[in-house]
């Protein structure tokens, strides 16, 4: 009489559903790590052009690198974005959301999450985006400004 734990075709997902599921967690998977790549890349270029400052002593350095830091922060937001919205067609094949938009077998319409927290700008300016990169970006400013 053990508790058996239900798979997902126990649970009445077909073996579509459960593929389909299986793929968007792929690009899930995919999404988080070109996110966590983003930073490490922002972090040693940011660290580099540090480094010459350091050698040097010319400021410009630190100004050079708040582009690098802006853009790693655009495309980590970007790639965040997108695993949000594959979150969403997720939930929605699952049947998790609260109101469950229409997925078609084997469909990723991205598309329908675009608004609210599916936005680029909503993950651009979310806390823990603000967190790791604007104090990066003001400890550039100050260096270039006060040193």
């Amino acid at each position: 009489m053990a508790d058996k734990k239900k798979t997902k075709k126990e649970e009445g997902f077909s073996e579509d559903t459960i593929k389909h599921l299986e793929f968007i967690q792929g690009s899930i998977n995919r999404m988080g790590s070109n996110s966590f790549q983003m930073k490490g890349w922002m972090i040693t270029i940011v660290s580099a052009l540090l480094g010459f400052y350091a050698n040097s002593n010319n400021t410009k350095f630190a100004l050079i690198a708040i582009l690098p830091a802006l853009v790693f922060w655009s495309l980590d937001s970007y790639y965040l974005q997108l695993e949000r919205q594959f979150r969403g067609i997720y939930n929605d094949v699952a049947g998790l959301s609260k109101d469950v938009k229409p997925v078609r077998p084997f469909e990723i319409p991205i598309q329908n999450y675009t608004e609210g927290k599916y936005s680029f700008w909503d993950v651009f300016l979310s806390k823990w985006m603000m967190l790791l990169y604007f104090p990066v970006i003001l400890l550039l400013l100050a260096i270039y400004l006060f040193l």
